[in-house]
């Protein structure tokens, strides 16, 4: 997750643990080679004696004291640490009561993460307990799940009264076909998945989801209470007395080693040369992709404005998960979720925008394929961090299939960025955020300078507004040289696909 908060390099100083965790999944020779040159693959010793001369700032977190945190709701940036929920939720009026539990996916679903749930749901029967949520587990591989069954944990999770979904993203996702979520009632759910944003598990978009380790999810899926602190409080038993959850524990790694019959890894040809993809003309759920235009070597004139979004505008809200992502292999269909779930700042609605051509209000999609249509650009303007959220390549190549040429913003997340520079898009930001409040919702935009486009250098935006009225404003950019290549040659893949091409 470090390229979401800006950081161009994250590394992890190979150790002990990494060395015992090679091992136990059959990778002994990895292991072997890399402890010859341990000390090599880990921070220099002068960085770790003098961190303060290495790095703009340096952060020092003492696990020992660190207290358990529950994130949310609707955004994994709002941490509240379990000794105050109880206070925060009565403060802001959250639904106490917790629906339901959910831990596993491809976030924390290892053995660890299983054995310290396992010690917890064990309880409830040893303590005269009952499971006061619905409580779900989420495999994140097969191997993770044959393991857990082979040791008797997932017996110990169905005693409760726990299910086991497949081995998959699910819930996490919005893959998840939970029963009453159409009813959009107000409920509490908490998860130990990485994202919670609004309609992300379940489409309910009054679903309060919050984040915690799968430890204090099972915890708080015992009690079925947001304001319970598993730290302090009691519970109540079948017999009355008042009871304490034992503090979790759990295995590394399996003691039996991991086990698996089929990891469902399929071999691929020898010779790939003559492997030819067939798909249906007819299919709904995938389609081949056609390569972008490249950039017609003018200023881009009289976009449209598409959208001005309001407040925070993820990836999620660019291109809703859900039931959506059945058409993931099909650009066309999968299209008709962009930028619905985003706020539009003129009337304070989502997936509501005004049609420049025809005056009326629509969705956003169809009014960009309108605009497509007419062989009108558009561009989309956006707040702070726009894009934060999953590194969803949907998010960028939506807008660029159906004709969005620009997307301006105050600032971006770097992930999103990236990607729209990927597919031969326009990814800018306000020299200042003020002008945000100059974008008006009939503006024609003009995008100037792009005949001299060059790293380091502001490019310059006409507001041509409904009144006759005009305006220019400075815009920045981070392209370096290559990523302007990929934007004059209409996308990456372009490139790549030239190149290849001429090595044969």
């Amino acid at each position: 997750m470090g390229a979401e908060i800006g950081a161009t390099t994250s590394t992890f100083g190979y150790d002990a643990s990494m060395s015992r965790y090679l091992h136990s999944t059959g990778r002994a020779a990895i292991a072997d080679a890399a402890d010859q040159v341990a000390a090599h693959l880990t921070g220099d010793p002068e960085v770790y004696a003098n961190p303060e001369k290495y790095f703009d700032e340096v952060i020092e977190i003492d696990l020992n004291t660190l207290e358990p945190h529950l994130n949310g709701p609707f955004t994994p940036d709002l941490a509240t640490p379990i000794s105050k929920m109880k206070e925060a939720v009565i403060a802001n009026g959250w639904p106490t009561k917790i629906e339901v539990g959910l831990i596993g996916s491809c976030t924390n679903s290892s053995y660890e993460d299983i054995s310290r749930a396992v010690s917890l749901a064990k309880q409830v029967t040893e303590k005269g307990l009952q499971l006061k949520s619905a409580f779900t587990i989420t495999p994140g591989s097969e191997q993770v799940r044959y393991t857990i069954e082979r040791d008797g944990f997932l017996e110990v999770f169905d005693k409760i009264g726990a299910t086991v979904f497949a081995n998959a993203c699910g819930p996490c996702i919005g893959m998840w076909a939970r029963v009453g979520a159409e009813k959009a009632e107000k409920n509490t759910i908490v998860h130990s998945f990485n994202r919670n944003f609004a309609k992300r598990a379940d489409g309910n978009p009054n679903t309060f989801a919050f984040v915690g380790s799968p430890e204090m999810v099972t915890a708080m899926a015992i009690a079925g209470d947001l304001t319970f602190n598993p730290i302090t409080d009691t519970l109540t038993n079948d017999k009355g007395e008042q009871v304490k959850l034992d503090p979790p524990t759990g295995y590394e790694l399996p003691v039996k080693g991991f086990a698996v019959e089929d990891a469902g890894y399929q071999e691929p040809a020898a010779d790939g040369a003559g492997v030819v993809v067939k798909v249906a003309a007819d299919s709904k759920r995938l389609q081949l992709l056609d390569p972008f235009a490249a950039w017609e070597g003018t200023d881009l004139k009289g976009l449209k404005l598409l959208i001005k979004a309001k407040g925070k505008c993820t990836t999620d809200h660019i291109s809703m998960a859900g039931p959506w992502l059945k058409f993931r292999g099909h650009l066309d269909n999968i299209s008709n979720n962009m930028l619905i779930g985003a706020l539009n700042f003129f009337n304070e609605k989502t997936d509501s925008v005004k049609n420049q051509l025809t005056g009326s209000y629509g969705t956003v999609p169809s009014t960009q394929r309108a605009y497509k249509a007419a062989g009108v650009g558009t561009i989309v303007v956006g707040d702070e961090n726009y894009g934060e959220g999953s590194s969803r390549e949907h998010a960028a190549m939506e807008p660029r299939h159906l004709g969005v040429r620009a997307v301006l913003v105050k600032s971006f997340a770097r992930i999103h960025e990236t990607n729209l520079k990927k597919q031969g898009m326009l990814a800018l930001t306000f020299a200042n955020k003020a002008d945000y409040d100059k974008i008006q919702e009939d503006d024609r935009i003009d995008i100037e300078g792009l005949l001299a486009f060059a790293p380091n250098s502001p490019l310059q935006l006409v507001l041509n507004h409904a009144n006759g009225t005009s305006e220019t404003i400075e815009v920045n950019h981070t392209y370096n040289q290559q990523q302007i290549e990929w934007f004059k040659a209409g996308g990456a893949l372009n490139i790549i696909r030239k190149e290849f091409a001429e090595r044969k």
